[in-house]
């Protein structure tokens, strides 16, 4: 590739190419009318993934390795370091794009002068089912609300940005894990120019590998650092960090991850600390199981105040469904007995 791609997508994955293969990878080197490359980041994998990319053959896609797991962050920030493109679009491994999804963002970005920008998500079953959508957050509040809490749903498939800014404010901060992208999205909307289309261009699969899931980590106190690092700048703004809404994120996570003491114990303290009476019942839904677990899921898909919903299943997320139909079919067959 002798020109400068017009964006650099890069991807970050550790023991996961089943994932990779099937979301990410034909997500972000099947964009139509943009040149791209492609960086996947593998983070120390142990499985069969770098055999497998060590396979691949496409002059776009390009892997940087980590001999040992350096975290996410880091992994991203590697990708960042050796991104040749105007734009950068940060993809987990396990998310789904739009075929247009870059092409309809730098067209939203163009006419403003925009260095940073985002669209609508849908929440995806692991069958490439749609399960729901949000639409973006407003632009001309993104700022100020991120100082509050983060509303770029699907944010690390979600969001490009010109890399010269990315790398202008040193990336992803390493000393956070889960909650790298909000810092980072809070950093580049108090110095970017934002700009939002309004189309549904990210889906992000919903499966018990997912990274909140699988993390026990003390995500509280990346959340205490967070809160402190940007102080200043919500006090400027007159914003107040949204506790309340973060420790039910968490919970969530946990309950959703099969962990129901732990989220039954962080209910009540919501209940308690943040003077929240529906934390009593929530805790208590926690511990009673799947059933009465289920009006708690629902919750989690209900969007912010006033923000509505995005109606009807995205057209595009057809094309994965197929494609996993035919992954599916292919793998029935080599593996059914030959008739004697």
């Amino acid at each position: 590739m002798s020109t400068r791609p017009d964006v650099t997508v890069v991807i970050p994955t550790r023991n996961r190419w089943k994932l990779l293969a099937s979301a990410a990878l034909p997500a972000a080197l099947g964009q139509e009318d943009v040149d791209v490359e492609v960086i996947v980041v593998d983070d120390g994998s142990s499985d069969e993934t770098p055999e497998r990319l060590a396979e691949l053959t496409d002059p776009r896609l390009h892997v940087v390795r980590h001999a040992e797991s350096r975290g996410v962050a880091p992994a991203r920030n590697a990708g960042i370091a050796a991104a040749r493109g105007t734009w950068l679009a940060f993809l987990d491994d396990d998310d789904l794009w739009s075929p247009r999804k870059l092409r309809i963002q730098l067209d939203a970005a163009e006419p403003i002068g925009a260095s940073f920008v985002y669209g609508g998500a849908a929440a995806v079953a692991p069958d490439r089912s749609w399960v729901y959508s949000l639409p973006p957050t407003d632009p001309a509040v993104l700022a100020r609300t991120l100082l509050s809490r983060n509303v770029l749903w699907g944010g690390c498939s979600n969001v490009v940005a010109r890399t010269e800014l990315v790398g202008d404010l040193g990336g992803f901060d390493e000393k956070l894990f889960q909650l790298a992208d909000w810092d980072l999205w809070i950093r580049l909307t108090q110095v970017a120019l934002v700009a939002a289309c309004p189309d549904v261009v990210v889906g992000c699969i919903e499966h018990p590998g997912s990274m909140l899931l699988t993390s026990e980590d003390d995500v509280f106190e990346e959340f205490r650092y967070l809160e402190e690092k940007h102080r200043r700048a919500r006090e400027a703004s007159g914003v107040r960090i949204d506790r309340a809404l973060f420790r039910r994120w968490v919970a969530f996570g946990h309950l959703r991850a099969g962990r129901r003491a732990r989220a039954a114990r962080i209910f009540l303290a919501g209940a308690v600390h943040d003077r929240e009476p529906a934390g009593f019942a929530r805790a208590a839904a926690a511990l009673l199981g799947e059933r009465a677990n289920h009006s708690i899921r629902r919750a989690l898909r209900r969007p912010e105040p006033g923000g509505g919903t995005s109606d009807g299943e995205p057209p595009w997320l057809v094309l994965y469904r197929d494609m996993a139909d035919r992954t599916a079919s292919a793998t029935s067959t080599a593996s059914s007995p030959t008739d004697a």
